[in-house]
């Protein structure tokens, strides 16, 4: 048998049940309320703050490429922080969210470690500029102009035309000799002449050679100079100044018309020799 029970709900059942729900209602439509006014004003701010930044930085004369990065770091730190300041508008616990993200951070931290470091040699460049683009440099073992300077590497184009790709760790990891810093450079060079030359003979044709090379600077003055009594020859160093873009031009041009005006003037250019004596043995 079968009875149908209708539950009646009186209004005095509803109204507490209604209080409470407009209770709830109004304690967190005030909690979003906040939490959207957080998000809001603090996105405004972080773009404010990040704008300002840029600015300064660009009147400062920062490096563009190190400029944008900073920029977008600030940016999504600040960010980042807005969202979790939302977030404890709402009551969310956000210290464990917090401790994830930094063990996350240290773990990636640990597996980037090499590009971190590239990424920390190529923010000091980027500041101390110990070079430019176009600069000739000997960094790391590797010699050629600089193309582009980069976060984590490098560009740079060697002598016979190749492409080099250097991680800034291996740039700044030890000396850096910046080639045409300074718009000279000076050619050395040692020329040997044998012992029965004659040493004042030689330094004049040496002097004629390098005054009749208009590339060569006149200051700071060529030095030529006896430098050793080798053992199979007098040695002279010869050491021009010139522009650095003439740098190879006259070392090569001047190797080849020292040899050439040794050859007319009688003057030798001895090499290493050896004297072998041959001994007979007898036998009993």
């Amino acid at each position: 048998m079968q009875t149908n029970e209708v539950v009646e709900v009186t209004s005095e059942g509803v109204a507490p049940m209604l209080e409470k729900v407009q209770d709830i209602a109004v304690v967190y439509g005030v909690k979003i309320v906040a939490a959207l006014l957080v998000l809001i004003i603090g996105l405004w701010v972080a773009k404010i703050i990040t704008g300002a930044l840029s600015k300064l930085m660009e009147k400062r004369g920062v490096d563009v490429t190190l400029a944008k990065f900073c920029s977008s770091l600030v940016s999504v730190g600040l960010k980042a922080f807005v969202f979790i300041a939302a977030l404890e508008k709402l009551d969310v616990k956000t210290a464990s969210f917090i401790a994830i993200l930094g063990a996350a951070g240290l773990a990636i931290g640990l597996a980037l470690q090499g590009s971190l470091a590239n990424f920390a040699a190529g923010v000091l460049m980027l500041i101390f500029k110990p070079f430019k683009v176009g600069d000739v440099i000997d960094a790391g073992g590797n010699v050629g102009s600089v193309l582009e300077i980069g976060i984590f590497t490098t560009i740079m184009k060697s002598p016979d035309n190749k492409k080099m790709i250097v991680p800034n760790s291996v740039v700044t990891g030890g000396t850096i000799t910046n080639i045409n810093t300074f718009g000279t450079r000076r050619v050395d060079l040692v020329a040997g002449i044998g012992y029965s030359d004659d040493i004042d003979k030689a330094k004049k044709v040496l002097n004629d050679i390098i005054a009749a090379d208009e590339r060569i600077l006149k200051d700071p003055a060529v030095t030529i100079a006896v430098v050793e009594l080798a053992d199979s020859s007098v040695n002279f160093v010869v050491r021009p100044w010139v522009n650095s873009a003439d740098y190879w031009g006259v070392y090569f041009d001047t190797t080849e018309a020292i040899k050439k005006r040794f050859d007319e003037e009688g003057i030798s250019i001895p090499f290493p020799q050896r004297d072998v004596h041959l001994y007979e043995h007898k036998n009993d």
